[in-house]
């Protein structure tokens, strides 16, 4: 019976997560057509690089410690948090010259963009780690809410902006600090954990280090079969920077090698795109982690984590069809038409993106979080070569055959890892 309540706890929770996702993922569409309707495209794409940067600086500082707040179920839900906002800030600091160097590249204005930089990455820092600590100790509203209300302020604030500027006759930084407030009402759902005061681990002596312990060394080691991050503090961090590098690198190197205009015409798709994989880890793996190695969503036919790939794969080849309805009615401005070449590369990238995050809850649950690392990190530097290639190279290409070649290279290699988490066991 224990047993029972716990699937049914997971399926309830994990509809809530989804339901939530989801609405989330529409108020992110939402947002990414309403930039389209009233922003021009190097508005977009500077917003771009600039929330591009932000986000690098959030994911190094955070080194995956939301993915080690639901995986390590031996730490109190506050301790954990507390933990993970301190070392996420020391190292957010550190990093701060990193940043600098990522904006000085992009050849923007060092100062403002610096700046809305910080301010996105801190933020948004904050509402991640709260995402995780609401799914470990907050109730269903909570976990909804926390999901669903900083993306739609972000879409009603960059509405509302974009409206009075457009009749006052103002141009102002608008898409950052719609995205700026969205961020901070999110991290809102962190300061309940970081107030607990007395949060003690359980009277056992090896609990008692654990609580004593940094967010980057975990000394209390799981037992045999429990569900834990084992990998080392430096392998998270390696494992994170390869992502946070590359993820950045695809936004710079655009604006780099084909300007403003370019980039704001693929990161507008790859927004609109990139949220469905974010959906089902958020949806699916996440909840399955924050739910530990009792809850076996993978016997249930219908909640085989390949039905949850490919449908949300199914979801992205429906958006990328709808977008080019919409360009080919002209129903967008025709300074969108650039768009085009991108639909069909990010569709197949972005799917193949969807399949890959059902699948990684496993390693975490199977003892092979560490194989999992050296398999990202070995795409990740593939993935890097072939974004980089061009600058070295004497003939330039176009945007459009580059793109094709690293979405080519990136699915192939998600794939390959999506079919080894397949088999873990």
């Amino acid at each position: 019976m224990s047993l029972l309540k716990r699937i049914i706890n997971i399926n309830s929770t994990s509809r809530v997560v989804a339901l939530s996702s989801a609405v989330a993922f529409a108020t992110q569409v939402a947002f990414a057509l309403l930039m389209l309707r009233w922003f021009t495209p190097q508005e977009v794409g500077e917003f771009s690089v600039i929330s591009q940067i932000g986000f690098f600086w959030m994911t190094l500082a955070l080194a995956q410690a939301p993915l080690g707040m639901l995986a390590n179920q031996h730490l109190p839900a506050h301790t954990a948090a507390q933990q993970a906002w301190r070392a996420s800030v020391l190292r957010g600091v550190c990093l701060l010259p990193v940043a600098a160097l990522a904006v000085w590249f992009s050849q923007l204005a060092m100062w403002p963009a610096l700046l809305w930089a910080l301010l996105l990455a801190f933020c948004q820092m904050g509402w991640m780690l709260a995402q995780s600590f609401t799914l470990r100790a907050g109730s269903a509203w909570q976990q909804a809410a926390v999901r669903v209300l900083p993306p739609l302020t972000a879409a009603a604030t960059a509405l509302t902006a974009a409206l009075l500027g457009a009749s006052v006759g103002w141009s102002g930084p608008t898409l950052v600090v719609s995205a700026l407030f969205g961020y901070a009402l999110g991290a809102a759902w962190l300061v309940p954990a970081l107030r607990e005061r007395g949060v003690h681990l359980h009277s056992t002596s090896s609990a008692s280090a654990a609580a004593a312990t940094s967010d980057a060394a975990h000394t209390t080691q799981p037992t045999q079969g429990q569900q834990s991050d084992s990998r080392s503090a430096t392998l998270r961090m390696s494992h994170t920077l390869v992502d946070a590098l590359l993820a950045t690198a695809i936004i710079v190197v655009w604006q780099r090698l084909y300007g403003a205009e370019e980039t704001g015409w693929m990161s507008a798709l790859l927004r609109v795109l990139g949220f469905l994989p974010a959906v089902v880890h958020m949806a699916w793996a996440q909840v399955a982690l924050a739910q530990g190695n009792h809850a076996n969503p993978g016997s249930n036919r219908m909640a085989n984590p390949w039905w949850f790939g490919l449908g949300a794969f199914a979801c992205v080849i429906v958006l990328g069809l709808s977008c080019a309805v919409a360009l080919y009615l002209e129903w967008l401005d025709p300074r969108w038409h650039g768009v085009w070449p991108y639909i069909a590369p990010l569709v197949l990238w972005q799917g193949s993106a969807c399949l890959s995050a059902a699948f990684s809850h496993r390693p975490f649950q199977t003892q092979s979080a560490t194989a999992y690392s050296w398999a990202c990190m070995a795409l990740g530097v593939l993935q890097a070569i072939v974004l980089l290639a061009p600058m070295g190279l004497a003939q330039p290409i176009s945007a459009e055959q580059h793109m094709a070649a690293f979405a080519l290279v990136s699915s192939l290699g998600l794939l390959a890892v999506t079919f080894w988490m397949a088999r873990l066991r």
